[in-house]
C-alpha cells in the first residue's frame, strides 16, 4: 500500500496548478513537522523556477494551535479558536520551507459563493501570483458555521483550482493514491492509475474515513477531483509521504492515481462563456483587435472606444471591433461600465487616479476572454 504501486505515468500538461495538502502529512507529536513538507515545498520552488504557478491549500491550523495551548477542549468554537490561534504557525511553517514570499489568504464556501467576494480573491490570487509568490489558502475556520470536518479543504480545493483557471489539481494523500478495495483490509486490492470518469457509485465505494477505496478521508478526494473534472481540469492523487514521487512531479510523472477532466478547461470556459447570456458591449480599437487576435494579450483600457450597457463587474461581454462592427469575442469585465467608459483610453497605470480603486490592469483578463470563429485559433488566453 505505497506509491510502489503505481506505475509512472505521464501528468497532463499544466502551467497552474493548486496543491492541496492535509493536515495528516504535516502534524507531528508538537505541532507541525516538516518531515513531509520540505519535499512539497521543494516541488513548489521548482514549479516556479520552471516558469510555473503554484497556489497552496494547506491545512493544519488546528493542529498548530493545539500545540501552541494547553487544553484545547472540542466541538466547533474550540476548533475554530485553535485555528485562530495556528494560522500564524502555519503560514510562518511553509515560509521557513520555501524560497520565496508566502501570503495567507484565507476563503469560506460563502466567499466563493458570494459574486463580489469570489472577483475580489479571484483579483487578489492573480496578482500575487503576478508577484511570483506563493498563496497558501486555508477555509476561514474562525467564521465557519458547520462543523470542521476532516477532508473538506479537499472540496475547497477543488473550488480554488475553478477560481484561479488551474489546469492540474494535486492531492497529496498518506497512500498511494486510490485502490479497488481498502488496501489494510483487502490483500486483493489493487491501484487504480487512472479513472476516466468519477461515477457515483465509486464516491459511494470510498466512504468515509475509511472507506472500500481507502483511507483518510477518499471520498472528499474523489468529490473534490469530480467538481474538478467538470471545470475541465484533472486531478493527481500521489503520496505525499514519499520524497521521490513528490520529486517526480518536477518532471511531469505521476506515481499515483490520475482523475481525467471532463473536457479540455479552456474548451470548457469556452463553451460557458459563448452560452452564458450578454450583458453589454465593449467596442475596441484595431490596435486592440490585433493584440487580441495576434498576441492572445488582455483587454487594456486604451485600446476601449466605447461602452454599450449597463453592466457589473463579472458580466460577460461582447468585444467588438469599433470600425468594422466585427465581433472579435467574449470575456468577463474586471470593472462596470460606467468605470470602463471613464478609463477609456487611458493608460493602465491611470485608472487608480482616475477611479480611486484598481482591481487590475486590464479591462478584460486574458483568462477571462475567448475569441471566436477565425479569431479562436491565435488566442493564446
Amino acid at each position: 500500500m505505497n506509491a510502489s504501486d503505481f506505475t509512472s505515468q505521464s501528468l497532463p500538461d499544466w502551467r497552474r496548478a493548486v496543491l492541496k495538502v492535509g493536515s495528516s502529512l504535516l502534524a507531528g507529536d508538537a505541532g507541525l513537522d516538516p518531515i513531509h513538507a520540505r519535499a512539497l515545498a521543494g516541488f513548489i520552488d521548482a514549479a516556479f523556477e520552471q516558469g510555473r504557478e503554484v497556489v497552496l491549500v494547506s491545512s493544519g491550523a488546528v493542529a498548530a494551535g493545539r500545540a501552541r495551548i494547553d487544553d484545547g477542549g472540542s466541538g466547533l468554537v474550540p476548533k475554530q479558536a485553535m485555528a485562530a490561534l495556528g494560522q500564524a504557525s502555519l503560514i510562518g511553517f511553509w515560509q521557513q520551507q520555501l524560497r520565496r514570499p508566502v501570503a495567507q489568504v484565507l476563503l469560506s464556501h460563502d466567499d466563493l459563493r458570494n459574486r463580489r467576494r469570489y472577483l475580489n480573491a479571484r483579483a487578489t490570487l492573480r496578482e500575487l501570483l503576478r508577484l511570483r509568490a506563493l498563496p497558501v489558502i486555508n477555509e476561514n475556520d474562525t467564521v465557519a458555521v458547520d462543523e470542521l470536518k476532516l477532508g473538506d479543504n479537499d472540496n475547497l480545493a477543488a473550488a480554488v483550482a475553478s477560481l484561479v483557471d488551474a489546469d492540474l489539481l494535486l492531492i497529496a494523500t498518506d497512500i498511494g493514491g486510490l485502490y479497488s478495495a481498502h488496501p489494510r483490509l483487502d490483500p486483493s486490492a489493487r491501484p487504480i492509475q487512472r479513472v476516466e470518469r468519477v461515477t457515483d457509485a465509486l464516491i459511494d465505494a470510498a466512504g468515509g474515513g475509511a472507506g472500500t477505496l481507502g483511507t483518510g478521508g477518499m471520498r472528499t478526494k474523489l468529490e473534490a477531483a469530480a467538481k474538478a473534472a467538470t471545470a475541465g481540469i484533472a486531478t493527481a492523487l500521489f503520496c505525499g509521504r514519499d520524497p521521490a514521487v513528490v520529486a517526480a512531479l518536477s518532471r511531469d510523472r505521476l506515481h499515483g492515481t490520475l482523475v481525467e477532466a471532463a473536457d479540455d478547461r479552456l474548451r470548457a470556459r469556452k463553451q460557458w462563456l459563448r452560452h452564458a447570456p450578454g450583458s453589454g458591449v465593449v467596442f475596441v480599437d484595431r490596435g486592440a483587435a490585433d493584440a487580441l487576435r495576434t498576441r492572445g494579450a488582455s483587454l487594456l483600457p486604451g485600446g476601449v472606444v466605447r461602452v454599450v450597457g449597463d453592466f457589473r463587474r463579472g458580466d460577460p461581454v461582447d468585444i467588438v471591433l469599433e470600425s468594422d462592427e466585427l465581433v472579435l469575442g467574449r470575456g468577463l469585465v474586471q470593472y462596470a461600465a460606467d468605470e470602463i467608459r471613464r478609463i477609456a483610453r487611458r493608460r493602465s497605470q491611470d485608472i487608480e487616479s482616475v477611479l480611486g480603486f484598481r482591481y487590475g490592469e486590464s479591462v478584460i483578463h486574458r483568462d477571462d476572454l475567448v475569441l471566436t470563429g477565425a479569431h479562436e485559433k491565435e488566442s493564446k488566453a
